[in-house]
Order: structure tokens, then sequence, then C-alpha cells
């Protein structure tokens, strides 16, 4: 008996996606990650200007900062790839939040690897540290005193979410780029050419909740587009909406309904029969009722009033307080709101 034939490779419009004949299929995330620093789709004043130093051999010392999935590890990966071509194994240290990034590793394995030559490589070294922001302090200042040591044989990359957990000594060893999250219209192009390349039955009003739900990240958008293709046939609103665990805008619009026109305990009882049935949690409704109030015709008091009421209710819920307690809390402000209205 013939062992079943693995399923045929599906055609791709990327030049950075590879898959294998064996083993389980890659993360989308994965398999379309750009290789080359062409294939990247924003931040092109900072392509441009990092591809002009490494043409000019005159690559710093680099600090890449941002939200997640804006594609700071993507670009100096790529980078990597165009100065050491076959090479980029031996001449690349990377190193990231699954290792050890105390004192001893900058002692013993940053520091080795800075400080040897390669027998047949040219040219300086590059160690890229992705997540630096998780690096002790006392790891960052035992990285400044190697930094100094090794310019003329290696350069560093820190990559980080949050810059102001760089101590400010790295800092200025560094040329800092600012990553910002992507644009709807930037990542809408490469969404669609990956739906395509996978044969993904996508919608429009799918392409644009994917879009709505990623805020401005890419490795979200990928991993919501292939989630949602696996669990369903069809990746359209609905189907992302139930994929991601966000609540529908629809279901948005009837808690707005109700706690904007029914009594006390009517609106309660139907916000927590909600958030019950359909599984949601009152930090995620508070997020999408906020941007609703924020487009409304409101009166400046009444605005006021109900977006500090609204951020105290979230306030509670990130020390873990009782749900149920905080759906009550958010229905009396919207009261109060109301009551402040009528009496206006």
């Amino acid at each position: 008996m013939h062992p079943p034939q693995q399923a045929k490779q599906k055609n791709s419009t990327f030049t950075m996606a590879t898959t294998t004949s064996e083993g389980p299929q890659m993360p989308w995330v994965e398999k379309y990650r750009p290789s080359k620093l062409e294939d990247l789709v924003a931040h092109e004043d900072i392509i441009s200007i990092i591809t002009r130093l490494i043409d000019n051999d005159n690559l710093p010392h680099l600090l890449l900062y941002g939200p997640p999935g804006t594609g700071k590890t993507s670009t100096i990966v790529a980078a990597a790839k165009k100065m050491y071509g076959s090479t980029y194994s031996s001449m690349t240290l990377e190193l990231n939040a699954s290792d050890s990034r105390g004192i001893d590793v900058v002692r013993n394995e940053i520091k080795e690897f800075a400080g040897t030559r390669q027998l047949f490589s040219k040219g300086i070294k590059l160690i890229i540290l992705d997540e630096a922001d998780a690096m002790t302090s006392d790891a960052q200042f035992a990285l400044r005193r190697v930094i100094e040591k090794h310019t003329r044989n290696a350069r560093f990359c820190l990559i980080c979410n949050y810059v102001n957990k760089i101590i400010p000594a790295l800092q200025s060893r560094c040329t800092r780029f600012r990553f910002a999250p992507l644009k709807q219209e930037q990542i809408r192009g490469r969404l669609k050419e990956v739906a395509e390349a996978e044969k993904v039955n996508i919608t429009e009003d799918g392409v644009d909740s994917i879009l709505n739900l990623s805020g401005g990240d890419m490795r979200r958008v990928l991993n919501l587009l292939q989630s949602t293709s696996m669990a369903y046939d069809c990746v359209d609103e609905s189907n992302v909406y139930l994929t991601s665990g966000a609540p529908l805008p629809s279901d948005v619009k009837d808690v707005l309904e109700w706690l904007l026109n029914e009594g006390f305990k009517e609106a309660y009882e139907k916000l927590i029969g909600i958030s019950s049935i359909k599984g949601y949690a009152l930090p995620d409704l508070l997020t999408d009722l906020t941007a609703i109030v924020m487009g409304m015709d409101l009166p400046s008091g009444v605005l006021a009033v109900l977006l500090d009421g609204m951020s105290d209710v979230e306030y509670r819920l990130a020390f873990g307080t009782d749900e149920k307690l905080q759906a009550a809390s958010l229905v009396g402000v919207f009261v109060k709101a109301r009551h402040m209205m009528k009496v206006g």
C-alpha cells in the first residue's frame, strides 16, 4: 500500500516564501517574512537610510523600536542577508526573548562572538539583540563597554518595543529608528497577495475586519488570516470576529443602544447576558464603546463624564476586580450622563 501523497506546495507571488515538502505547514508569519529589504511594505525612509549605510560600508550601531509586528526584526534580518549573503549564519548572532540575557551572556557569549574574527570572512559582524528591553540593568550596563571595545570588529542592533526601558548610555551609542504602526493601506495589498497565494476565500468585509482588528500589526494580520481560513471555508466579517474573540460591531452597537436608552436594571441584565452567552470580555467591549462614544456629537461636559467614568472602570478591571460589579458601574456611568443631558 502506497503512502498518501504529500499536498502540493501552493504557488506564491513572494520570492521570500518557502515551504518544505515534508512536515507540517509553516506559519504564514514565517513563510512570508521578507528576505530582502525591497520586499518590506512600509518605512521606506528607514529602509533607504539603512540601505545607503550598508552600500557605503558605514553601518552604525542601531536601535530599532516601536510596537510589535511593525517590521523591526524583518528589517534587520533582511539587511544582514544583504550584507553577508551566504555567510549570514557565521557573521550574525541573534539573541531573543527565549535566551537568557543576563550579565553572564553579555560577558561570555556576546563578548566572545564580537571579539573573534572569521578566518575566511571579511567585514564586521552583526549582533542582533531582539526584545532588548527585557535585558536586566546590569546586563545593559555591561553591554556599554562591550559595544565600545568591539566597535572595530562588530556592530550591534538592539530591538525593543519600549525605548524608555533602554538605559540612556546605550541609546546614545546607537542610531535610533522608530517603527510606527503600519497603515491599513500598506497592509491591505500584502494581505490580499497572501490570501491569493494561499487560495483563501476572503470577502471585502473580511479584509476590512482583519485590518480593523490588527492595530497596524502585520504579524497579527497574518495570524488572524491563517486561523480564520483554517476554521472556516470563507473569511468574512463574522468569521473573523468569531476567530479573534473580539465583539462583533453589531453587538457593540446593541450594547450602546441599551446603555443609552434602557433603565439601569434592564441595561445591566442585557449587558451581563450578552457577555456570558458570547464570552465577551468587558475590557474589549469598553475599547469599542470608547471609539464609538468619541465619534458621537455630545456636549463637552457629558463626554467628559463618560470618558472619565469609563476610564475608571477600565483601570479597576486591570487590577482584576469582578467584571459583574464593573459592568454595573459602567451602566451607572451612562445613566449619570443621561441624567446630565436631561437636566441640561
